[in-house]
């Protein structure tokens, strides 16, 4: 791994513009490890540019930088390409996928089913989050962190662990959590104030429609919720108003599952799982065509709601725990 992470910051040493990409539908640690990275390289000289498949969610948009993500990747020569947080390279989006002009690819994720899809692939399914990976390669350059690289990595690492609470949340974690604080002098409380007492209304309006959907199986080791288009157009909402929604399954006694039924189309759902430990769910994943990590993975299944239930359901009977 070391070498490998030599080899990456050899590459930015030899390079001049550099595109940066992650994973359509961004979460906090997508956005955050891609504008962190973004920071890094800026401040290394580098002409970086980053682009997302989809929109910024309002949540992380004040983060530096989020203004300047492009949805279009500018038709030039990159000496590099960096995709992170990407287990399967189509997850980075069409667009990306046909784009010829690049020299080299980093591939950053740890994810469990990754496909090693770089020439250099910096993978460790042990990291608590993506952003860690990109400060590992940071620190190796020898770079301090600076304000807007120790916000947007921390907002990767504060995302993906839950604040701290979730099993994935090790020493790395907490000790580059940190560091970034340190370095960049970061005020913790308004960053939570952002990311979790600034939340719009109409979420919980939202929120207010999918709890009633609250449905336990498998002895109540399983539980799930729902989100329906119906509900989105009831409230004026749409799908980046759901991040998060999962936790409230999880949170309940006895439940080592939770799974959250989000439509895409008529006869298309998005199926979140989320474990607190015991369930390996990228497995879980698998099973319904998807992929992910121990403790989050997800799948798209077709049918109506009933029917994607009924698939994802018997797929939790047959699993082993």
């Amino acid at each position: 791994m070391k070498e490998t992470i030599q080899n990456i910051v050899e590459a930015i040493r030899q390079s001049r513009t550099v595109l940066v990409v992650s994973h359509e539908g961004p979460d906090g640690d997508a956005v955050g490890s891609s504008l962190g990275l973004a920071a890094f390289l800026r401040a290394a000289g580098k002409q970086a540019t980053v682009h997302l498949a989809d929109p910024v969610p309002e949540l992380y948009r004040f983060l530096p930088g989020a203004d300047q993500v492009v949805a279009t990747i500018p038709d030039q020569d990159y000496d590099l390409a960096f995709v992170l947080d990407v287990g399967e390279f189509r997850r980075a989006g069409k667009q990306f996928g046909s784009f010829k002009r690049i020299g080299r690819t980093i591939n950053l994720d740890h994810h469990l089913t990754c496909e090693n899809f770089g020439t250099y692939n910096l993978i460790d399914t042990a990291a608590a989050a993506t952003g860690l990976l990109v400060w590992r390669v940071a620190s190796a350059y020898g770079f301090t962190a600076d304000y807007d690289t120790a916000l947007c990595l921390y907002v990767a690492i504060l995302t993906d662990t839950g604040s701290f609470r979730y099993s994935n949340a090790n020493r790395e974690a907490f000790e580059v959590a940190g560091l970034l604080g340190e370095q960049g002098g970061l005020n913790a409380w308004s960053v939570s104030e952002k990311l979790f007492e600034s939340q719009p209304r109409k979420r919980l309006e939202l929120l207010s429609r999918v709890l009633p959907t609250l449905e336990f199986v498998r002895n109540g080791q399983v539980a799930s919720i729902a989100v329906t288009l119906d509900m989105y157009a009831a409230t004026g909402t749409d799908a980046e108003l759901t991040d998060g929604f999962v936790n409230y399954p999880r949170s309940v006694a006895g439940v080592e599952v939770a799974i959250l039924f989000r439509q895409l189309e008529e006869r298309r759902f998005k199926v979140g799982f989320r474990s607190k430990g015991t369930v390996n769910v990228a497995l879980l994943a698998q099973g319904v065509g998807g992929g992910g990590h121990h403790n989050a993975a997800g799948g798209t299944v077709d049918g109506t709601l009933e029917e994607v239930k009924q698939i994802v359901y018997g797929a939790v009977e047959e699993a082993r725990w």
